[in-house]
């Protein structure tokens, strides 16, 4: 008679196998973990549209009054160049600002 197990007897799982499941099953877990967003962290519409207001007013002073200034600087009409374009700027800016208040509300 041989030692070796009979064709037809099931053959005992390998606890490498067993040890390899754990491991892909914790992996997963900690993945998991990893990738889970964290409260706080996502940036929501109101937020961008908070930035977006901040841009436009900065811009629209910055703008005109850098244009002010360089009409100022090379046509010599201190400073109306300035006063006008800074003017123009916020205008455009609120401008920009209520569009973007109208479009939100539809």
């Amino acid at each position: 008679m041989s030692d070796e197990p009979n064709a037809r007897e099931p053959v005992g799982e390998d606890p490498r196998i067993d040890t390899l499941e754990e491991r892909l099953r914790a992996a997963r877990e900690r993945e998991d973990l990893r990738n889970k967003p964290v409260a706080g962290t996502e940036t929501d519409e109101n937020y961008r549209a908070g930035n977006r207001v901040l841009a436009d007013l900065i811009g629209g002073i910055v703008g005109g009054a850098f244009i002010g200034w360089v009409i100022d600087h090379f046509a010599g009409t201190t400073p109306w160049g300035l006063l006008v374009m800074l003017f123009l700027g916020i205008i455009v800016a609120f401008r920009n600002i209520i569009r973007m208040s109208n479009r939100r509300s539809d």
